[in-house]
């Protein structure tokens, strides 16, 4: 039997494992809901005690050894120092998650507004603007869109550059022990730390900001795509430069200690069209993502992975072009995603991290009899050849029944062969 690590290189490079590697918390897009996390520690039985929520923008809840064990997950994260909100995971304290204990780092700082709905503030600062908020009966926080009017004669690129700046010692030094403590488990290891990801709408809010400048906007990012792409260029031009002296810095400290790094989360895709044309995407992203994928694969071990929901099968050859070894989700129910057409055009030079099974539809709201049917013809179609890590499609979502996660988790280890 291969061990995890070896099993997720295998696959990383088209070769077929002992069995397919499976990743559940390796990333802020390949985790599971809080709720869920601690609905499947029950579960298993496991000792009982408060979730860490490490990413409190989506909610997402950490994966504790015995867990991961429990699981027989292969592949473990590690992530910057500072989360979304701009604070770091430390100083654990215990909160109240609507009836459910959860443990929430010492700058998570919340305020309630009248009708319910949580506030919560970048860097832990109530100084400032909230920069996030989370509905009632909602179990996410969404970003507050923190816009100033525009004046167009004032607009200066380097507004939207503020947050790309050199990697501070201290994070170098996080990253370095984060990196070691991750070999120690025996897992495969993805990176979180790209900084290459050009657009991504997560992020051009800014929650991580006290007071962004720019434009934050989401849809007036969307638009100035179109209006003002001089404009988003030299922005990618400044964040790319950034990006390749961090990448630089950050081998110099782990070397090839991760096995992938998380460049990018930017999406392309709807449920069935496009953001873009694939025009657009060449003139504007590929050369920059070129770039960045170039410098990995000349100076590290590292593969790219490259996260983008909805119908992109019509970006797969620009993004193998740009040098992406992996995508993410893969959103099968999305047009033109269908997985066996996918591994057949493109398995041999795309590793499909994800897939596994649909979150929005079969996982949530299917029985586990078809969570299993569908996990299982996933696993058939994805699995021959390697290039293929068993994730469900993006992070498993509150709400989701625990007993249909065990029934996708089980499917893959009976698809492996695996008692348990």
């Amino acid at each position: 039997m291969e061990p995890s690590r070896e099993r997720l290189r295998a696959a990383l490079n088209h070769r077929e494992p002992d069995r397919i590697p499976i990743d559940f918390g390796s990333s802020a897009v390949t985790g599971i809901h809080v709720s869920c996390v601690a609905a499947l520690r029950d579960w298993y039985g496991l000792e009982k005690r408060p979730v860490k929520v490490h990413e409190p923008y989506q909610m997402l809840g950490w994966i504790d050894e015995d867990l991961r064990q429990a699981m027989g997950i292969d592949v473990t994260g590690v992530y910057s120092r500072r989360n979304l909100f701009g604070f770091e995971n430390t100083g654990w304290r215990e909160w109240d998650f609507r009836g459910l204990t959860v443990l929430v780092p010492e700058n998570f700082q919340t305020t309630v507004e009248p009708d319910g709905a949580i506030l919560i503030y970048p860097e832990g600062d109530l100084s400032a603007p909230p920069s996030g908020r989370m509905p009632v009966g909602s179990p996410f926080f969404d970003t507050i869109i923190r816009q100033p009017p525009i004046d167009e004669s004032r607009l200066d690129p380097e507004d939207n550059c503020e947050e790309f700046t050199d990697v501070p010692d201290e994070d170098l030094a996080h990253l370095r022990r984060a990196s070691r403590e991750a070999a120690s488990t025996g897992c495969g290891i993805l990176g979180s730390f790209g900084g290459a990801a050009f657009g991504d709408i997560a992020l051009v809010p800014a929650p991580f900001l006290k007071h962004p400048r720019g434009i934050r906007d989401v849809a007036e990012w969307y638009m100035s795509i179109a209006a003002r792409p001089g404009y988003v260029r030299r922005v990618f031009e400044r964040q790319c430069e950034t990006a390749l002296r961090n990448l630089a810095r950050i081998h110099a400290v782990i070397g090839d200690s991760v096995d992938a790094v998380f460049l990018c989360g930017t999406d392309f895709g709807t449920q069935k069209s496009q953001f873009c044309s694939v025009k657009t995407f060449r003139e504007l992203w590929l050369p920059f993502y070129r770039e960045v994928c170039s410098w990995v694969h000349r100076n590290t071990q590292w593969k790219c992975f490259k996260h983008s929901c909805g119908s992109v099968e019509k970006f797969f050859e620009s993004f193998i072009e740009a040098g992406f070894d992996i995508i993410n989700p893969v959103q099968c129910s999305a047009a033109g995603m269908d997985p066996a057409a996918l591994k057949e055009r493109y398995g041999d030079r795309l590793v499909f991290w994800g897939g596994g099974v649909d979150t929005q539809k079969t996982l949530p709201f299917g029985t586990p009899a078809q969570v299993r049917e569908e996990v299982l013809r996933r696993c058939e179609i994805f699995s021959p050849g390697g290039g293929f890590v068993f994730n469900a499609v993006h992070n498993i979502q509150s709400g989701t029944p625990v007993d249909n996660i065990v029934a996708m988790i089980n499917a893959v280890h009976e698809f492996n062969g695996v008692r348990r």
